[in-house]
């Protein structure tokens, strides 16, 4: 079931305007998320890593309050009350640590996953824990993660079901809506994710989210 909830205004939140459907990021948000042919292997990975590597000196300047507002809007209105706030959120595409914080207030450890070399290595080194490594093959156990969280980063819909334990969520955060260039919409997250989930989504400013957790 897919419940959206009213919108947030956010004053002054602005698009990107970078999303389109041959944006090559778009282009790999539906390869990975298993939406497009190509899928997801070492290739796409390197070139993802580069992608961004390139990008991690500029990437501070893209990071605004409203964009920042986005994430807030969701994690306050979208996480159900009775969430596991003592287990693991993973972080994936945690880039330079622009959310870590803001999800460390609300779980106790937060393993913060990125491709990129050069993102990670501009990041704080708290308050979440550190990690390069490949969304699609995350270092955890089954079962092992109370939340994955997604904020302009690549859903890799088999990791996401293998590692999210019982009552998990995963967050999902698109800052510029339709014109973030790694966007879906909630219907297609929703579908693409194995097996029967339940999600709350909304807009909140120029931005869309969604929460979803498996059907009980």
């Amino acid at each position: 079931m897919l419940t959206e909830l009213e919108p947030t205004e956010i004053p002054g939140h602005q698009p990107s305007g970078l999303g389109s459907d041959d944006h090559p990021m778009r282009v790999m948000t539906r390869r990975a998320a298993g939406l497009a042919p190509g899928g997801w292997d070492d290739a796409a990975r390197a070139e993802v890593a580069a992608f961004f590597d390139a990008l991690a000196p500029s990437w501070e300047s893209r990071t605004t309050p409203e964009r920042a507002a986005v994430v807030t809007d969701c994690l306050e209105r979208g996480l159900p009350p009775d969430l596991d706030r003592a287990g693991v959120c993973v972080e994936v595409g945690s880039g330079t640590g622009a959310y870590t914080a803001a999800l460390a207030e609300r779980w106790a450890t937060v393993l913060a996953v990125e491709v990129s070399l050069e993102m990670s290595r501009r990041a704080p080194a708290a308050p979440g824990h550190r990690v390069i490594a490949d969304g699609a093959r995350l270092p955890l156990a089954d079962g092992a993660a109370a939340a994955v969280v997604l904020v302009n980063a690549f859903l890799f819909p088999a990791e996401v079901e293998r590692v999210l334990g019982p009552g998990g969520v995963v967050v999902w955060v698109n800052s510029s809506g339709p014109e973030t260039p790694i966007h879906l919409p909630a219907e297609e997250l929703v579908a693409a994710l194995p097996g029967r989930w339940d999600a709350v989504h909304s807009r909140a400013g120029a931005g869309t989210w969604a929460v979803a957790r498996r059907a009980r």
